[in-house]
Parts: C-alpha cells; structure tokens; sequence
C-alpha cells in the first residue's frame, strides 16, 4: 500500500493497494495546498483503514506545477516517508493522468500566467504504462492551438491530478522494476524568489 499525494495543480491525497484506491480526498483549490494536506492525509489513511506502519512508501506528484504549490506535496510526502522509514516513490504528474488510457493523449493542465504545462503520450504497451513522448513542456494560452491542433489525440485537462492514479501508477512501476522518476521537481518555470548576490565587503 502506498500514500499517495500531489499538489501541482490542486490538492489530491489517497491511499491505494494494488487492489485499487481505498480513499482519496482531492481540492481543485490553487492556493489551499499547506491549509488542506495534512487533514487530507489524516482523512485518507482514516478512511481506508490504514496505519502509518502498513505503508509501503508514498508517491508524490514531481510536476510540471508552479514552484510555490508544487513543493507543499513534495515536502509533505518527503516527511511522512521519513517519519515512517519508507521510501518516496516521485511520480511526473501528468503521467498519473495518461495512466489506464488506451488511446493516445495530450495531457494538459493551467501552469497560470497565461500559460499551459503539457505532455503528449503514445498509446501504452502491453505493460499498459504511459509512453511519454513529448514534454513536459509550457506553452502560452495564446498560442496553445500549435500544440493541441496535432490531429490523432484526445486532450485531457486535469484540473486536480488523480492522487490514486498516482499511487497505483508507482506501484506498477516499481512492480515493473522501473527506475523511480525525477529526484527533482518538474517546474519548467524559475520561482519568483532568487537569492541575492552577497555584497563584497571591502576592509
């Protein structure tokens, strides 16, 4: 069993077995994500029935989000995993959304200021695990028609990642024996925030 969480769109939490997903709490708010994870958490592992200790690990949702959301989820699962001794198994977001889909897609969802985070996807193989071929990338809302007018895909747009498809998708993989995705967040965008340059102080 794992805890699932992301936190690059809205925020989604569940709790899933490779049976199917057990509980799930989920937020289309943009802004919420510090004020709801942790009630999330506590809420999906109630309701399934859970302790801590059972979990196998917990997948988190690495991206393509805005830095300020996205690192609420990445943090909150690299400290439940390191509360209960158990691994982080990263995930790239819009992969969650492409799993258990048999048709070839185009993933996209509001990276905001006017601009679209998206990546397109194959059909699956016989293993049934999203083939990524292009992205994550961004693109403005303006000119998105370069991207989405690509005849032969059906557009997803996700408002909230599915958090149990998220989990259900890291345990394929490391069923699989598939290497863990990025160690990184995927923010395709710099924060607002830089550090300054330290002034030279002359004696």
């Amino acid at each position: 069993m794992l805890l699932a969480i992301d936190t690059s769109t809205g925020t989604s939490v569940a709790v899933v077995s490779r049976r199917g997903t057990l509980a799930e709490r989920a937020s289309a708010d943009t802004r919420g994500h510090a004020e709801l994870i942790g009630g999330f958490i506590a809420e999906a592992l109630a309701e399934a029935g859970v302790a801590p200790s059972e979990l196998e690990g917990v997948a988190v949702g690495m991206g393509p989000g805005p830095f300020t959301g996205l690192r609420v989820g990445i943090a909150a699962a690299r400290a439940f995993a390191l509360g209960i001794g158990r691994p982080v198994l990263p995930v790239v977001s819009h992969d969650a959304v492409a799993y258990g889909r048999t048709e070839r897609v185009l993933v996209v969802t509001d990276a905001r200021r006017r601009e679209l985070a998206w990546s397109r996807y194959a059909a699956p193989g016989s293993d049934g695990l999203p083939v990524r071929i292009e992205g994550p990338a961004l693109v403005p809302v303006a000119e998105a028609e370069t991207v989405t007018a690509v005849a032969g895909y059906v557009r997803i747009d996700a408002a909230t990642i599915d958090a149990g498809l998220l989990g259900l998708l890291a345990l394929a993989r490391h069923d699989a024996g598939l290497e863990p995705g990025p160690a990184e967040p995927v923010y395709l965008r710099a924060p607002d925030v830089t550090l300054s340059t330290p002034k030279t102080v002359t004696p």
